[in-house]
């Protein structure tokens, strides 16, 4: 994939040095534009040193032919902006081409992706001209990723802080991959649960959440209007889902999950539901003494319910075994009466950022393993 990366003057430009980089790691082909102000902030030698790239900054340095910005702007495979000034914006969305990255803005095909940045400050981003400019890019295609709240270079708080280099990645990923789940509705749950014994101690066990933010990551990529109901995780939300909904306990986890069954295509069950609970949560904090034994309850089954329930969905189940994986995994399908089990060895990808699974239904096993990511596409290119 090539990447077109257009860098203005905005002060945030030493984070798009961090975005190539990115790039690179991708294994993206990247080719940077720089507008002749932000060559007085940054050198473009910097850029391409960090990108291994190729960086142009003038609209006449043509060379046997070679027209740069016809020729740059054909080979892009996404078009991207950061960071955006507001004059920039006010070039592209008026149809100015009077420097190098303005000019190559309109020759983009209509058809390639793009992507613009804005960032500035609080008072410049609120403008109505700049508000306007932006919603006239939204309306031919761009896609505008907003700037976040914070501290500023000028001091100030607010709205206009360049946003985290990984979401931007993450909308380049989005918008160049093919839409499998285009009008799917996808239900994905993940993390563990939290099940209280006292107001500071509770039941838990070891799951992350990283296998199922994967999935919702790529479900989403994949076009899918994705909703993720997590459990406690450190992890961050995925940036693009549709609907993201923080359970504590199995109880909310049931409840939150049949609530948008009936209307949902792909139901992916990842979360590590807690099979037992206490049977008395205390309201104050039991006082250490001798030995104590806790009385236990099962929760509600979430999987056996909606397979139960299943009409015209697709159930994936997850199964985290220590022994006799595939088999404990093909009895489980067979009772939850489900369509597929994701089966793993807990003891060896709870925590990791890698999965070694197996992909079970009644007439298949798939071996499959990777980065979390990786199996995610494996699961869905065997699904569709």
């Amino acid at each position: 994939m090539h990447v077109l990366l257009g860098v203005s003057s905005g002060i945030a430009i030493y984070k798009a040095v961090d975005l190539v980089s990115k790039f690179r790691k991708e294994g993206y082909e990247t080719n940077v534009i720089m507008t002749k102000n932000a060559k007085n902030l940054i050198a473009p030698a910097v850029f391409s040193a960090v990108g291994n790239c190729n960086v142009y900054t003038d609209t006449f340095d043509v060379d046997s032919g070679w027209i740069t910005h016809t020729e740059l702007s054909r080979k892009a495979s996404v078009f991207v902006v950061a960071p955006a000034t507001a004059n920039i914006i006010g070039k592209i969305a008026n149809g100015i081409a009077d420097d190098l990255l303005s000019t190559i803005a309109i020759a983009v095909p209509d058809k390639t992706p793009k992507v613009i940045v804005p960032t500035m400050n609080t008072r410049m981003y609120e403008n109505n001209i700049v508000q306007e400019n932006l919603e006239k890019l939204r309306k031919i295609g761009w896609y505008v990723v907003e700037p976040e709240v914070g501290h500023l270079a000028c001091g100030e708080i607010g709205k206009g802080r360049y946003p985290e280099n990984e979401k931007i990645l993450e909308v380049v990923k989005f918008l160049t991959s093919k839409k499998k789940l285009k009008d799917k509705k996808v239900l994905i749950t993940a993390g563990p649960t939290v099940e209280s014994i006292d107001p500071v101690r509770f039941i838990s066990n070891h799951s992350s959440g990283k296998m199922g933010y994967a999935i919702a990551t790529v479900a989403k990529r994949l076009g899918g209007n994705v909703t993720l109901i997590s459990g406690p995780t450190s992890l961050k939300k995925p940036y693009l889902v549709d609907e993201f909904i923080e359970v504590v306990s199995a109880e909310e986890m049931f409840n939150e999950t049949i609530m948008r069954f009936e209307k949902t295509d792909i139901v992916i069950m990842v979360a590590a539901v807690a099979d037992y609970k206490p049977k008395e949560v205390r309201k104050h904090k039991i006082k250490k003494q001798g030995d104590m034994v806790l009385e236990l309850v099962r929760t509600k089954d979430i999987l056996k319910e909606i397979g139960r329930r299943k009409s015209h969905q697709l159930i994936v189940g997850f199964a985290a075994e220590t022994e006799n994986i595939v088999e404990n995994a093909r009895k489980k399908l067979e009772e939850k009466k489900v369509d597929m089990i994701i089966a793993n060895n807990a003891t060896k990808v709870m925590g990791s950022d890698n999965s070694h699974a197996f992909i079970i239904t009644r007439n298949q096993v798939v071996e499959v393993e990777g980065s979390k990511e990786e199996v995610a596409e494996k699961i869905f290119e065997f699904i569709y």
